[in-house]
């Protein structure tokens, strides 16, 4: 046996994954365990829970992989710094000391780390170092069920790289071209995302968000003037416009200018049509850069499926172009397509790439398990732990659970949906989920505005039964992993008058779309999640009763928790959320809780608690 540690960390989303003979054991983002959104840092709870759920100590583990290569990165900064010097010593100065002081030295800080899970763990040469890209690339291909495969790895930067393609054949992976930083579609939508006053590095979906209210107008005058874009998609952009090569912002007054506006002050200055159009522009400028990079390679090299890695392939709805582009036979995207899906991509990288291993594929499903790879809770914990919390809480049968559920959904119920192994990845699968009714046309509001405490234009996924998707949407593949966009079917779409078509912006929220209003987003589009009976079994059988009384087998689908803060992982977690919301009842496992049930005295004020994202 074989056991491989692969770990993420010391830029944002921080992880750990373990993989045992090639088989993807579990997976975790520390974020959960600490519940700081993003956390940075060692992932000290993650590595814990990856070890605890095999039953092995760290001085078992056989080889400890990080996700990239730090010297590398050194050389990035300094060479950067020289090439662009005077400019940028603040920033230089700024980052230099924790550099010297933690980063350039991770091997040693990584082994003290190590060793405070285990102190029996003595062997440094255990600890490599794999190389971003690769682990993006890797994390995207050994999962899918592809033998051969483009791999289109988009993101900020790595080391050097922001943008590199790859084929990947049987258990090989070589890396044949790539964009080097400063030039980065990550970094062109993180600048868009700073300019419209929302977080770097947190943000930019909700720049996906808010496009569709808006009109590309400034298309043209990005792509004349921030990027120069070739016909077979690679780019330059044009850094007099940024400012995040030598200071401490991603745009300066040129881009500003550019633009006519100032950077929006999120905390007084409100959306406006100017706004939405700008992300409307910045969405269609990735769309086509996207599309002529899969073009050119897809013609290039003749193969005929694509995998995703990398921040950019969480763009479902650029993935959704791609896909009706038919440029490709088959498209498969790492769920966990940001960094913290390089430990997973690390540890696999090694167990292929570096110690040859055989890959065996399966026809029949992906190598993820739904994504389904963090903790999980058994019956007596649960118990146990909502007695701690003077929780009030009935146990049912699974039957009984499901068909009252289910009614409670059908009469516009809010529901905590905690089952199972939490989801690896930035996106909540049905097992740390707030489910809902697709049908009710308040849901997205209400739901946005008292539950998640967030901007109302924020869009909900549908859930739906794998054999009913294509009854409902214009699409009929697996989605299981909430990572492509695609439209409502004409059917049951409900047309804009031309009053509702005068409308601007926000005032279109509130126009009833379809006969699944909560999910179908202004431009009439969803963003799928396929349900499938083998990884999610329990999910699967609520929307098949859903189905059964209600005709409709689609739910709302959105990660459990409020704006700012990470999605819950553990019960405590989920109860403090469900009493600080306007949710009306928690589902752990086979236990309900019903909101008027629960002491006045332990409701809190959720809304304040965490930060903006």
């Amino acid at each position: 046996m074989t056991s491989i540690l692969g770990i993420s960390a010391f830029y944002h989303d921080s992880a750990a994954a373990l993989v045992v003979d090639g088989k993807i054991i579990s997976a975790a983002q520390e974020e959960r365990f600490t519940r700081k959104k993003h956390d940075p840092s060692y992932p000290h709870h993650a590595v814990e829970f990856v070890l605890k759920n095999s039953n092995l100590k760290l001085s078992q583990i056989d080889h400890i992989i990080f996700f990239e290569k730090p010297f590398l990165k050194f050389e990035r900064l300094l060479e950067t710094y020289l090439a662009f010097a005077p400019k940028g010593f603040v920033s230089f100065a700024t980052s230099m000391p924790i550099w010297l002081k933690e980063k350039l030295f991770q091997k040693k800080l990584l082994f003290y780390k190590l060793k405070s899970h285990d102190s029996d763990f003595s062997d440094i040469n255990k600890i490599q170092f794999s190389e971003h890209h690769l682990s993006h690339a890797a994390s995207a291909f050994y999962p899918s069920k592809f033998k051969e495969s483009i791999i289109l790895t988009l993101d900020g930067v790595g080391e050097w790289d922001t943008t590199t393609v790859a084929v990947g054949k049987e258990n090989k992976i070589d890396i044949l071209k790539e964009i080097h930083f400063p030039h980065s579609i990550g970094l062109l939508y993180s600048a868009f995302t700073y300019y419209l006053g929302f977080k770097v590095n947190s943000g930019e979906y909700k720049v996906m968000g808010l496009a569709p209210y808006g009109v590309p107008k400034y298309k043209d005058l990005i792509l004349n003037n921030l990027i120069d874009l070739k016909q077979d998609g690679s780019f330059r952009l044009n850094m007099k416009y940024f400012n995040y090569v030598t200071g401490l912002t991603m745009t300066n007054d040129k881009f500003s200018n550019l633009f006519g506006q100032k950077i929006r002050n999120p905390n007084n200055e409100l959306l406006t049509q100017f706004h939405m159009d700008i992300a409307a522009s910045i969405q269609a400028v990735t769309e086509e850069i996207v599309l002529k990079l899969t073009n050119s390679i897809s013609k290039e090299t003749k193969i005929k499926n694509l995998c995703m890695a990398g921040g950019v392939a969480l763009n479902c709805v650029a993935n959704g172009k791609i896909l009706k582009s038919k440029t490709f036979d088959n498209i498969w995207i790492q769920p966990a397509a940001g960094d913290a899906g390089g430990s997973l991509g690390a540890a696999l990288a090694f167990w292929y790439n570096e110690l040859g291993n055989k890959r065996s594929i399966s026809k029949e499903a992906d190598e993820m398990q739904g994504s389904y790879l963090g903790p999980s809770f058994k019956d007596d914990q649960i118990e146990k732990t909502l007695k701690s919390l003077d929780a009030k809480y009935k146990k049912y049968s699974e039957d009984n659970l499901i068909d009252i559920i289910a009614e409670k959904i059908k009469n516009e119920k809010t529901i905590g949906w905690f089952q199972g192994r939490m989801e690896f990845g930035p996106r909540a699968l049905g097992s740390r989920s707030i489910i809902a009714d697709s049908r009710s046309d308040k849901m997205q509001k209400e739901l946005n505005l008292k539950v998640k405490f967030r901007e109302s234009f924020r869009p909900f996924a549908p859930s739906v039964l794998r054999e009913d998707v294509s009854d409902w949407f214009d699409i009929d593949i697996d989605s299981p992993y909430m990572l492509l966009v695609a439209e409502v079917k004409k059917n049951i779409q409900i047309p804009m008058s031309n009053k509702d078509k005068n409308l601007f912006g926000i005032d279109k929220l509130n126009i009833k779309r379809s006969s699944i209003p909560a999910v179908t987003h202004v431009d009439y589009s969803a963003r799928i999640q396929t349900v499938h009976k083998e990884t999610n079994p329990k999910y699967y059988k609520l929307l098949k009763k859903f189905k059964e009384i209600t005709g409709c087998p689609i739910l709302v689908n959105t990660s459990f928790n409020v704006r700012g803060e990470p999605i819950v992982c553990s019960v405590e977690d989920a109860f403090r959320c469900f009493m600080g919301t306007n949710l009306d009842i928690l589902v752990c496992e086979n236990f309900v809780l019903f909101k008027e049930e629960q002491n006045k005295k332990l409701l809190q004020d959720y809304k304040n608690k965490f930060a903006k994202d």
